[in-house]
């Protein structure tokens, strides 16, 4: 019973810092993202009859890289509310 609960601290514990390890992932999108738009708008400040073309691009670069800071957030979510190796105790 004792080594259970000791077991179930490491676990928690150790998913914890998984989560927040995960949530370092949502900094690379921010940068890259703020990277872009100011790229873009240099773009569209040297040719502005091509900004259809630029937002076009940019909305679809910015829609990518965020999709790796939402997959950092699911993977924090799973470690903490629905953990998948809580149930994996069992002596």
């Amino acid at each position: 019973m004792e080594n259970e609960v000791i077991a179930r601290a490491i676990v928690l514990g150790a998913s914890a810092l998984g989560a927040g390890t995960a949530m370092v992932a949502g900094i690379g999108p921010g940068i890259g993202e703020g990277y872009a738009v100011g790229k873009a708008c240099e773009a569209i400040g040297r040719q502005p009859e091509g900004s259809g073309a630029v937002t076009r691009t940019m909305f679809i670069g910015c829609a990518v890289a965020e999709s790796t800071g939402i997959y950092g957030l699911l993977v924090a979510l799973l470690l903490m509310f629905a953990n998948p190796f809580i149930n994996k105790i069992n002596n």
